[in-house]
């Protein structure tokens, strides 16, 4: 069948669809790897009651922004959905979807421009994970299109040209028949300069610790720039999913400098993972802002929080994680309290205790901050903490998100409380994936 394609969605799809039936409009048709305007071939492999999925057979009239994919594996592997776009494109895409979200849910006219700050769109990936099997033969590499099945890859042009380097090691290891039973995945993280990466192990509960250690130590060897690995085992105890250390070999963190802060980010610690644009993403949320008290929420290892203290007479720092806050609190200046706790759980001290006077920070009341800073994964704020952060009553909210869904949703409550945007920041930590991260700042 012939299907135009109206624009592209959150998720990578493109939207089309079937022709009218006798209830009105047609049904809506979600298919890969397509561009706003083009005519294409398609064939239905999935029907739902309300909408198809499709796969395009043939591009019958290409869009002018489409290009050659620079990568191999594109269309097999899970891991890049717009590499068939002009990076140009891209951002205007991601620039649409993200002024659409906001407008559709928030009801929000944006009155401002969504300033676009854009990413070399190759090697920029500092963190790259991917999966490992050992039986019946090796191989790494990320899970297929929509499904659990391993894509072998020899390379990643998003990934720094160092994990690139270690990609091609985990390969001439495993044809070796050097890998350990039970290893499942791998985990490389490089500092800013990609001179030298950490590695994570992530293994079944039949990892053997003195095999892994062994194959950790010839792993160092034959790569001088990884400075450490840690190896992680599958908990037979605690929650579903949980993860036991199983050992350390090496230095178990990396120094990352950047142009305001040197951070250590220890195995297990989140860190943004774009090594091109940590210091822009850093610039946009503090830029301007000074004050007495600064809060900030999902602090990670203190990316925001250490530059921030630069400007500000205090800053709380809330982590849950406890390895981040170990690193949270090694990175903070003197001018800064970690805080490990959920944020719900930290911000249910307004609601239990009353605020004290701004500026005042007390053991068991939280202040007014002048400042805060939210950067939730990308489930948002929820319907209680996004109630909370309205309830700081900071006169400033800079929002970090990582879905425009879950930041329009959560806009909603905050502009009822009386905030109104001020900027919006698109900042593409992630090129040629549909993952979109936005900066929102929020003034009352």
């Amino acid at each position: 069948m012939l299907l135009t394609i109206e624009k592209l969605i959150y998720g990578g799809d493109g939207l089309a669809r079937l022709p009218a039936d006798a209830h009105g409009r047609g049904k809506a048709v979600f298919l890969p790897f397509v561009l706003a305007g083009e005519q294409i071939e398609a064939s239905v492999t999935e029907q739902k009651p309300g909408f198809a999925r499709a796969e395009a057979l043939a591009i019958i009239t290409p869009s002018p922004h489409r290009v050659s994919p620079a990568c191999p594996y594109f269309g097999q592997c899970g891991g890049c959905h717009y590499q068939h776009s002009s990076y140009e494109h891209q951002l205007e895409i991601k620039k649409e979807i993200l002024r659409e979200t906001l407008r559709r849910t928030a009801k929000v006219d944006l009155p401002c421009q969504i300033q676009v700050h854009a990413s070399p769109p190759w090697n920029y990936r500092n963190r790259s994970r991917f999966q490992i099997k050992t039986q019946p033969s090796f191989a790494v590499g990320y899970f297929k299109l929509a499904s659990h099945e391993l894509l072998p890859v020899e390379e990643c042009p998003i990934s720094s040209p160092l994990i690139n380097r270690a990609i091609s090691a985990m390969w001439q290891s495993g044809r070796a028949g050097k890998v350990p039973e039970g290893v499942q995945e791998v985990e490389f993280f490089a500092n800013a300069d990609d001179s030298q990466l950490v590695v994570e192990l992530y293994c079944g509960i039949e990892s053997r610790r003195a095999a892994v250690r062994a194959w950790a130590e010839e792993l160092r060897a034959a790569m001088p720039e990884i400075a450490g690995v840690a190896a992680f085992r599958r908990a037979t105890s605690g929650m579903p999913g949980s993860q036991e250390k199983l050992l350390s070999v090496g230095v178990p963190y990396l120094t990352y400098e950047t142009l305001r802060a040197a951070y250590r980010v220890s195995t297990g610690s989140f860190f943004q993972t774009n090594r091109h644009l940590t210091d822009g993403l850093v610039k946009v949320v503090t830029e301007g802002m000074s004050g007495e008290l600064a809060l900030d929420l999902y602090a990670g290892v203190g990316l925001f929080s250490t530059a921030l203290a630069c400007d500000f007479h205090h800053i709380v720092s809330v982590e849950s994680s406890q390895t981040s806050t170990g690193d949270l609190a090694y990175n903070l200046p003197s001018n800064g309290e970690a805080v490990q706790a959920t944020t719900e759980q930290y911000l249910a001290r307004t609601e239990n205790s009353g605020r004290a006077g701004k500026g005042n920070v007390l053991p068991h009341i939280l202040p007014t901050p002048d400042l805060a800073v939210v950067d939730p994964p990308r489930s948002g704020l929820g319907e209680r903490v996004v109630r909370q952060v309205a309830n700081l009553d900071a006169q400033r909210l800079t929002y970090v998100s990582c879905d425009p869904a879950t930041l329009a949703r959560d806009l909603v409550p905050l502009l009822a409380a009386g905030y109104r945007l001020e900027q919006v920041h698109l900042v593409d930590l992630f090129p040629q994936t549909y993952h979109l991260e936005s900066v929102v700042q929020l003034v009352k």
